[in-house]
């Protein structure tokens, strides 16, 4: 069996391991306080400069802050002309904190780091020293086989590598932070295309309405003929039994005379 450089034999020695572990805590945690300071850095109060034309009500320009700076007054004067003629407003209002996207960039961010270094690493000591697979049945250290199915999920169990585990961390993050952000969207195309074609779809919710509403009727005409029918059979039951009882207690009276006659 060759000998093979592993991950671990980079960081032998106890000095080593201790170093690189807190030098990687402090990262991570360095790593978290910026993604946190950055996510709270877009919240609370933000304020925008709105200048407008006067004679449209129309934006004509905007700028972060409470005061346009004198390079942006510059930069309106000479596309826009003298900032007198125009009307300024400041639009402040207050911004949530962004929980949903510190959570992704939480989670995220470290999970691909690491995945990222972790497959850098492998490519290097492969391209370094090879490929040298071995066969699981072959490897002393082979988990032993076991029959049914508990022994089929343990094999699946420990196929998977920590590789596996962070992709789908990683995986579940990017859902995460996309299927909101499209349910936004969807609903907010939604609400302006009920606002522009509202007439439509009043009449395509009150065709909708009519039809369901025509279902229900048929449900019920269809249900109440088949009680009907259920009804008449049963009737029908009843009457024929009936008139098989009339019949055997017709025939007794004769049997029982022509029994004594004979």
């Amino acid at each position: 069996m060759s000998d093979k450089l592993r991950l671990l034999d980079l960081f032998e020695g106890k000095r080593h391991q201790l170093t690189i572990l807190t030098v990687s805590v402090l990262a991570f945690l360095v790593l978290e306080l910026l993604i946190y300071m950055a996510a709270a850095g877009q919240a609370g109060q933000k304020s925008r400069v709105i200048v407008t034309d006067p004679k449209t009500g129309g934006s004509v320009y905007e700028a972060n802050g409470t005061a346009l700076t004198s390079y942006e007054r510059m930069v309106f004067e000479n596309n826009h002309g003298p900032l007198q003629n125009y009307s300024v407003r400041i639009d402040t209002r207050e911004v949530p904190f962004p929980f949903r996207a510190w959570i992704s960039a939480a989670v995220g961010v470290p999970v691909g780091l690491a995945l990222l270094v972790s497959f850098l690493v492998k490519v290097y000591l492969l391209l370094l020293y090879g490929d040298d697979r071995r066969a699981a049945q072959g490897e002393p250290g082979a988990p032993l086989e076991t029959a049914g199915r508990f022994g089929s999920l343990f094999r699946r169990l420990h196929q998977v590598s920590v590789f596996h585990i962070g992709f789908a961390v990683l995986l579940c993050v990017l859902l995460l932070w996309m299927i909101p952000n499209a349910v936004e969207d969807f609903a907010r195309a939604g609400m302006t295309a009920v606002r522009e074609y509202q007439w439509f779809f009043l009449g395509a919710s009150f065709f909708v309405g009519g039809l369901i509403v025509w279902v229900i009727y048929l449900r019920y005409r269809l249900s109440r003929q088949m009680l009907e029918n259920q009804l008449d059979l049963e009737k029908f039951r009843v009457e024929k039994q009936y008139l098989l009882q009339c019949e055997q207690a017709r025939l007794l009276p004769e049997a029982a005379s022509e029994t004594q006659e004979g």
